[in-house]
């Protein structure tokens, strides 16, 4: 009987000891603007590049193709305007993946430039349906003060102009370290 006792408080202890660990995994909120410009203008380069064609253009857009395949170095600000402090980099790439609407799989390195998180960088993956009030993507890691991060990235438009294709996306992020 006593044997019985003892291993069911060992599991307890064990039990409380994993709740405990998890719990005290550091949550972290990150907030930035990531400014896609795919249409260059005076001052502004463009940042996201179509690399590859694809072959059926997609309903409601007839300049963007299933199979479209863009590839970005995206500045990331602290606030939506352009000329806000400086984040780091949005870098990666979108292929156009839904025959039926405007989605891509986003595969892209947060890469931090400045602040505390200088040198460390997040890695997202998921899929985005850009006329979707929220987008969420997977956080699968990170390196440096991100090591081994999980968590999602809740994406929203700020600003979208249909005929450059130029847009602020807002970056909410929610981690756990």
């Amino acid at each position: 009987m006593a044997k019985s006792k003892l291993s069911t408080v060992q599991l307890q202890l064990i039990l409380i000891s994993v709740a405990l660990a998890t719990a005290a995994a550091a949550t972290t909120h990150l907030r930035f603007y990531m400014h896609d410009i795919v249409t260059a203008t005076a001052g502004s380069p463009a940042t996201g590049v179509r690399v590859a064609r694809g072959t059926m253009p997609l309903p409601g857009d007839p300049n963007t193709h299933f199979g479209d395949i863009h590839v970005i170095d995206d500045p990331l600000t602290e606030g939506p305007d352009a000329a806000s402090p400086a984040v780091g980099r949005a870098q990666g790439s979108y292929p156009f993946a839904d025959q039926q609407e405007l989605a891509v799989i986003f595969s892209l390195n947060i890469v931090f430039t400045a602040g505390k998180n200088n040198g460390s960088y997040l890695v997202v993956n998921g899929r985005d349906a850009f006329f979707d009030e929220v987008r969420e993507l997977a956080v699968i890691g990170g390196a440096g003060r991100f090591r081994g991060a999980t968590g999602y990235a809740l994406l929203t438009t700020h600003y979208f102009n249909s005929t450059t294709k130029n847009a602020v996306v807002k970056i909410d992020m929610h981690l756990r370290v």
